[in-house]
């Protein structure tokens, strides 16, 4: 690993940085408009009395300049718990440095260290250099399943089906 990296668990000093880099990864991916939250609910979520998720950050000369947030979710089929990533962003500047490597290779062995069966995540598919790189370090990118979302007004709806 580069010495100038270093891979760390997030701590509440690094919201800031953490929701910046969140928008920056919103930008990316075309879809700014959809963050609609705060880096006060990120704190409350991440570090409050219940957290719902974790993060770890990559600094690269002592700056934050990616990180990956991910949770623990359950295999039924494995009767393992797992780790979802839901998002791992690197600045484009600091690309094809072992940033986004180094992130997932802390979270593979996260993973084993908790007895997790699985680490998975979702990859946009016209992010072909995202794809290219994940497949490269092992993963495989599962043709034959959708993610399905509820949000906003549908997920009103849904919870008043009563």
């Amino acid at each position: 690993m580069n010495k100038s990296l270093r891979i760390r668990p997030a701590h509440p000093s690094d919201v800031a940085d953490l929701f910046t880099l969140i928008q920056a990864l919103a930008e990316y991916e075309k879809l700014s408009h959809q963050v609609t939250g705060d880096a006060e609910a990120l704190r409350e979520h991440l570090f409050g009395e219940q957290p719902y998720a974790e993060a770890i950050v990559a600094e690269w000369k002592n700056r934050c300049v990616g990180f990956a947030l991910f949770f623990y979710n359950y295999s039924t089929f494995l009767t393992k718990p797992g780790i979802y990533l839901e998002d791992l962003f690197v600045l484009p500047n600091y690309r094809r440095q072992g940033i986004g490597k180094s992130l997932l290779i802390y979270l593979a062995q996260l993973a084993l260290e908790k007895g997790a069966g699985r680490l998975e995540w979702s990859v946009l598919d016209w992010n072909n250099p995202a794809i290219e790189f994940y497949q490269t370090m092992g993963a495989d990118v599962l043709p034959d399943w959708r993610t399905c979302r509820v949000t906003g007004g549908n997920l009103f709806k849904l919870a008043d089906n009563s």
